[in-house]
């Protein structure tokens, strides 16, 4: 498959929790694809997107004249295209478990999004804190934990994600990893034993993370100077 076969488009990335998740799939795993980026919070913002997919929301993969919408849905297509790079894990209770998890973040932890939504580029310590927030945050921490101890490190290759190699399921809570660093959240407050920090560090070093926050970085720079 060429890179011209995808086209990826996006939010900014500052904001673009759902944007990042399908963006770093691809891009961890190497597999091209035109990025098309739309600015978010405009007034003409629904137009644009709706020039590209016919569900107005971000993200969306075009491909092969079709429109794949939802962060979820892409991840599930890139999986299945690209067999050879196991994005899913190989053991069926394993990839069971990774779908499960993966499955909770799309439609769930409403009150973490809501309180701390993304921002990559800020600091919030604090700030969002809520009752109803912190219980999802622990309910994640202690998900990620189990994940590790379970999965990832008796992975034969284990390179510090939650079934040993990314996938799929470290793709959708790259988003919470980053809220957890912008709004300090006290993950040992919240049962961390230092697994989860160790996982959080192992997502926000990884190249592509890099990349994406240099490109939020870029965007921010470039709204300033309009």
């Amino acid at each position: 498959m060429t890179g011209s076969e995808f086209e990826l488009v996006i939010g900014d990335k500052n904001w673009s929790s759902w944007s990042l998740r399908p963006w770093l799939l691809m891009r961890q795993a190497g597999i091209p694809f035109t990025e098309t980026s739309i600015r978010l919070r405009q007034t003409d913002t629904k137009a644009q997107i709706l020039v590209h997919s016919p569900t107005g929301f971000v993200p969306a993969l075009k491909w092969r004249g079709a429109v794949i919408g939802d962060s979820l849905a892409i991840c599930e297509t890139i999986a299945d295209l690209f067999p050879a790079k196991a994005l899913w894990p190989a053991d069926a209770l394993a990839r069971a478990l990774a779908r499960s998890a993966a499955a909770e973040m799309h439609s769930g932890f409403q009150n973490l999004r809501r309180e701390m939504p993304m921002a990559v580029l800020e600091k919030h310590p604090g700030v969002g804190q809520t009752e109803e927030a912190l219980a999802d945050a622990r309910h994640i921490v202690g998900l990620w934990r189990g994940l590790r101890v379970r999965f990832g490190r008796q992975a034969v290759e284990d390179q510090g994600f939650l079934f040993g190699r990314f996938s799929v399921t470290d793709a959708m809570y790259a988003p919470v990893v980053t809220r957890f660093a912008t709004y300090d959240v006290d993950l040992e407050a919240l049962g961390d034993d230092g697994t989860v920090r160790a996982y959080m560090n192992a997502i926000m070093t990884l190249p592509s993370m890099q990349d994406w926050l240099r490109g939020a970085e870029m965007e921010e720079t470039a709204k300033q100077n309009l």
